[in-house]
């Protein structure tokens, strides 16, 4: 059974001290954002190398979603981008929905990061974005990571709107894993049309996050940088 096979590789590969980083790393202790996920301490070139040999049937990369094991559900998002990539619409469909349904398993930053953009901004691209609102009011820090990162689709295509938009939802987030996605994509948006990043950053750089701020001018000239950490754009 090939869902068996990769478990079994998968925990012969394990490695206690990578483990034991990955867990203080991924802030797994009481009351931390990642407050008891387990980690066999496997890198991630060697995980997207075995999401590829194993091409187990959706039904099995469901089961492996909802594993106990943060490595094995990184496996099964990349092979549900494999998937999704080979797919048909109709599989297409499945997978984001099944995806969609399923975010309580994607439930650190690398999960989120790894795969919204490949399965929920591909889909919705060309769709109605509306689903992207519903999940940046959501209560779960990760689903309103899901939806800003899903921009990140977006942005490579140089549409910005919704990028914009949903970080305006977010500005008086909480949570500082949300600061660093939109500044994240902020600065992907001023990669791309530098301008389109400044007209927002004029509007909300003086009331916005900390860190959402440095996030999104990493990149300046270091004199534009200063000006804008100090107030005097």
């Amino acid at each position: 059974m090939g869902l068996q096979r990769l478990k079994d590789r998968l925990k012969s590969l394990a490695n206690k001290e990578q483990a034991e980083f990955a867990q203080r790393f991924f802030k797994t202790g009481s009351g931390e954002y990642g407050e008891g996920d387990i980690f066999l301490g496997i890198r991630v070139p060697v995980l997207r190398k075995l999401a590829k040999e194993f091409n187990l049937p959706i039904r099995d990369v469901q089961t492996l979603l909802e594993s106990p094991f943060h490595e094995e559900r990184f496996v099964a998002l990349i092979i549900l981008i494999l998937h999704y990539q080979k797919g048909d619409e109709t599989v297409k469909k499945s997978i984001y929905e099944l995806y969609l349904a399923n975010t309580k398993h994607i439930n650190n930053w690398d999960l989120v990061d790894v795969s919204a953009m490949h399965i929920v901004g591909d889909y919705l691209f060309e769709r109605d974005k509306s689903p992207l609102y519903r999940l940046v009011k959501s209560e779960d820090l990760w689903e309103r990571r899901i939806a800003i990162i899903a921009t990140f689709c977006f942005i490579k295509r140089r549409k910005f709107e919704d990028t914009l938009k949903l970080s305006k939802e977010l500005l008086q987030d909480k949570e500082d894993l949300i600061h660093k996605a939109v500044g994240w994509m902020l600065r992907e948006t001023g990669k791309r049309e530098l301008a389109v990043e400044e007209e927002f950053l004029k509007h909300h750089y003086q009331t916005m996050p900390r860190t959402m701020l440095r996030y999104a001018i990493e990149k300046f000239p270091e004199p534009k940088r200063q000006a804008y950490l100090k107030g005097k754009i």
